[in-house]
């Protein structure tokens, strides 16, 4: 996408126009068979909607001078294909200022981290609308290397999908963490992550802080 190519229109339309690009990169990663290249892809977009886009979460004075957002290199040993166990909890309650609260229920655990990362994950639904899965975590760089709120794998309210393998294991790559818009900027109010989901492990992986 060229900067020329970037909507300019009214707000409301922007922010539509925002959500749109973001599910279409995910949908152009999901359909690229090298991981690699899909986030040599999302890296370029990304930096590209966050330094030029009117939706961006990037004050403007900081956007002329944001070239790329910083990440970590790729490391293909960051890459999962997970299986899930279903369980039962009580939804949590994201408390969102004034855009009032979000509740997330955990419906599962992943099964295939623990090897590697000495730990499992709990994926949320968001309830409401539409809902959608939620995943983020914290790990032993948040607070230094990357944002101490934590990041996201899954968050289905942007997009942020890379969908299931051939045979139905949810791939979750942490090179595509990405860092809440509340990090950029004092605007934004995000759900940060649970302690339940803290890895005991650094992710030297995806989205450093801004």
């Amino acid at each position: 996408m060229k900067e020329t190519d970037i909507y300019q229109g009214p707000e409301p339309y922007a922010l539509a126009d925002w959500r749109r690009r973001l599910n279409d990169l995910y949908a152009q990663i999901r359909a690229t068979s090298d991981p690699q290249k899909g986030w040599d892809m999302w890296r370029a977009e990304r930096s590209n909607l966050y330094r030029t886009h009117p939706m961006s979460p990037v004050p403007k004075p900081r956007r002329t001078t944001l070239k790329q957002i910083a990440m970590f290199d790729y490391n293909p040993a960051l890459r999962f294909y997970v299986s899930l166990d279903r369980v039962t909890a009580n939804a949590l309650t994201f408390q969102l200022d004034a855009d009032g609260d979000m509740r997330a229920r955990p419906i599962a655990r992943t099964q295939g981290l623990k090897a590697a990362l000495k730990a499992e994950l709990t994926v949320y639904w968001i309830e409401g609308y539409g809902g959608g899965l939620f995943i983020p975590f914290k790990d032993l760089t948040s607070g230094a290397q990357t944002y101490g709120g934590g990041r996201y794998l899954v968050d289905a309210i942007k997009g942020a999908d890379l969908g299931l393998t051939d045979t139905g294991a949810l791939i979750l790559d942490f090179n595509f963490a990405y860092t809440p818009s509340c990090a950029w900027a004092p605007d934004f109010v995000c759900p940060l992550s649970p302690p339940e989901n803290t890895l005991p492990t650094a992710i030297e992986a995806g989205e450093k802080t801004p």
